[in-house]
């Protein structure tokens, strides 16, 4: 075999194995957002804090809010736990825009995971940060549609434990700052699975109340 056909041959593979890299990176980024035509898209994510408060792009979750209240006459402030709330504003995308999609492919949200995590690393459940749960869901998205779906990122329970009922009454750390990562899972009529992700931040205390 002569030299310039050695080099003739080296350069097909080297091509071959970047064409194939390059297809797999592709293939892995839309892979990630499900095996179905439509894929998921996360607009909008508004947290409304228990209690009271307006939605935004970030939550002050209270651990115990001081409600007044008449006992025996009395005018007393009695410590409260609110759950806080979610409204994600969800889309289903078509991957390849030139394809015709029906309504065999709009996606039904069944379900969706809440994890809690701290950017200085420490993320021990019930030590460092709330418990993760997940939820049901039962909301369905037309294919090019979008729809606000309501949920609940933090739960009432998760005020009563470390390391968040700790938090009372300006006790343990005071504050614990947290992004909040929300997945919601789902599946088109054909059976394929989707499912994105959003992330919020969200801060823990016993915050002043009016």
């Amino acid at each position: 075999m002569s030299t310039s056909t050695t080099f003739t041959h080296l350069g097909r593979l080297v091509l071959a194995a970047a064409c194939g890299i390059a297809a797999t990176a592709c293939g892995g980024d839309l892979l990630r957002t499900g095996r179905g035509p439509m894929m998921l898209v996360i607009d909008s994510m508004e947290a409304t804090p228990g209690g009271g408060g307006s939605a935004g792009g970030f939550l002050l979750s209270d651990v115990q809010v001081m409600v007044t209240q008449t006992i025996n006459g009395q005018t007393v402030q009695v410590p409260t736990i609110f759950n806080d709330t979610l409204t994600a504003t969800i889309r289903t995308v078509a991957k390849n825009p030139a394809a015709d999609t029906t309504q065999i492919n709009g996606i039904t949200l069944t379900r969706y995971r809440v994890v809690f995590r701290r950017t200085d690393g420490r993320n021990t459940p019930g030590v460092d940060v709330p418990y993760g749960f997940d939820g049901g869901l039962g909301v369905t998205i037309s294919p090019g549609n979008s729809v606000q779906v309501p949920i609940e990122i933090v739960r009432h329970q998760a005020k009563l434990e470390p390391p968040l009922k700790n938090l009372a009454g300006l006790g343990g750390q005071g504050f614990i700052s947290t992004i909040a990562e929300i997945t919601f899972y789902g599946r088109d009529q054909n059976g394929n699975e989707a499912s994105v992700t959003g992330r919020i931040d969200v801060q823990f205390g016993d915050f002043g109340d009016s």
